[in-house]
């Protein structure tokens, strides 16, 4: 239960810091002048980390261990979080993204750790449900963050927006150069818990597992087996990983941003990524109740999927407060496909589940590269019908859950 709890913690700083991005697009693209694309710069930068460092990170855990690589993970994300200052300072947008390349890299290596940790920690027919009770600690942290941050940062955005044009060049640095200090004091706050969040890990009773032993059907299976490229059921699970990281990114960042190009208000478009987020936990809790006892890991995933190809569509035929809804409802949709990828995808691993572990992890890199490609679309043709790159995205989760993680052999 201790460690159960310790996880949860690391849980709902994941949340935190991830979402806050769905906040940090509108409010850079404003402080920094930039357009749609540039502005989704900031999930790339976030989530590129994932790809760059997953395999440095299983041979840092290779070295250190789970709870050593944690405090080491969390103490690199709070380095991370004080680029920030000179960012802000500044108002140079290389730096802000440097900052969230160094947070991702720091939760690279945690998310490689506590992933495979908590589906481990019991029976691996029940890790969805585990998974799913962390999720939860995720999206309630994810829940409140934009809405901190978007009180802070966001405050007037729409009046300064309306004003600037009627402002000569010096009197917007002035106004853009006060906007991009209100993040200095929240991300100093996020520095220090990230330090003491490490130092806290480092001395609590979290105990190790070892994912090096195999039980006697696993270690048979894996004989003739060199390398995790050996396993298509990890291959395909990694780039599964990738389009659902990549949809899940979409529904939470862009949806603040959608809803303005809808016509709302910022004021009220902050809300959406909680929307968004509460529709996660409210399928989490479906998880948690329903699997396995009603419905199993894989079986979870295909309606997840049929979902999220049917609330895009709903999406892309509407407009208004509607499309943007059913945008946020996507939660709802992906809340249980992170609990059901994971573990079907290291299933059988044994002693190459940390490098398969880092493998899924590198898939998190789906949410660097599609909302990028949808940034550059909503440039071309316009931010409703830049969704359509999520329905052949949720077909191939669909595929996977369905023939894809059954496959064993080469």
């Amino acid at each position: 239960m201790q460690s159960m709890l310790i996880i949860g913690a690391l849980f709902f700083i994941f949340g935190f810091v991830t979402w806050l991005n769905s906040v940090l697009i509108p409010y850079l693209r404003i402080a920094c002048e930039l357009n749609i694309f540039e502005s989704y710069l900031v999930t790339f930068a976030f989530y590129i980390s994932y790809l760059v460092m997953a395999i440095p990170s299983a041979w840092v855990l290779k070295k250190t261990g789970f709870k050593k690589g944690m405090s080491v993970g969390l103490a690199v994300m709070a380095v991370g979080a004080l680029m920030f200052i000179p960012a802000a300072m500044s108002r140079t947008y290389i730096l802000f993204l440097i900052g969230l390349f160094i947070q991702g890299t720091g939760l690279a290596l945690l998310q490689t750790a506590s992933n495979p940790y908590i589906t481990i920690l019991g029976p691996r027919e029940s890790a969805a449900k585990r998974i799913s009770i962390m999720g939860i600690c995720n999206k309630v942290a994810g829940a409140i963050a934009p809405l901190v941050l978007g009180a802070i940062v966001l405050e007037n955005a729409d009046a300064l927006v309306n004003s600037l044009s009627s402002m000569n060049a010096a009197q917007q640095a002035l106004e853009l150069d006060a906007l991009a200090t209100k993040v200095i004091t929240p991300y100093l706050i996020m520095t220090g818990v990230l330090v003491l969040l490490a130092i806290l890990i480092s001395f609590s009773a979290l105990p190790e597992v070892d994912t090096d032993q195999e039980n006697e059907a696993v270690a048979a299976a894996n004989t003739n087996k060199k390398s995790i490229l050996q396993f298509p059921h990890v291959l395909l699970g990694a780039f599964t990983m990738f389009v659902y990281v990549g949809v899940e990114v979409m529904a939470g960042d862009t949806v603040i941003s959608y809803g303005a190009s809808q016509g709302m208000a910022l004021t009220t478009a902050k809300f959406f990524t909680t929307y968004t987020l509460i529709a996660m936990i409210a399928g989490y809790i479906l998880g948690i109740i329903a699997i396995p006892k009603f419905i199993s890991q894989a079986k979870a995933l295909q309606v997840s999927a049929v979902l999220g190809v049917v609330f895009v569509l709903v999406s892309l035929f509407s407009e208004g407060y509607t499309s943007v809804l059913f945008i946020s409802l996507l939660g709802l949709a992906n809340a249980i496909m992170f609990p059901a990828i994971w573990p079907l995808a290291i299933a059988d691993l044994g002693r190459f589940t940390k490098i398969g572990s880092s493998l899924l992890i590198m898939g998190l890199a789906g949410g660097a590269v599609l909302p990028l490609i949808y940034g550059g679309l909503a440039d071309v043709v316009n931010p409703q019908q830049a969704y359509w790159i999520m329905v052949p995205c949720y077909l191939f989760i669909w595929y996977y859950s369905t023939y894809g993680h059954k496959i064993r052999t080469v």
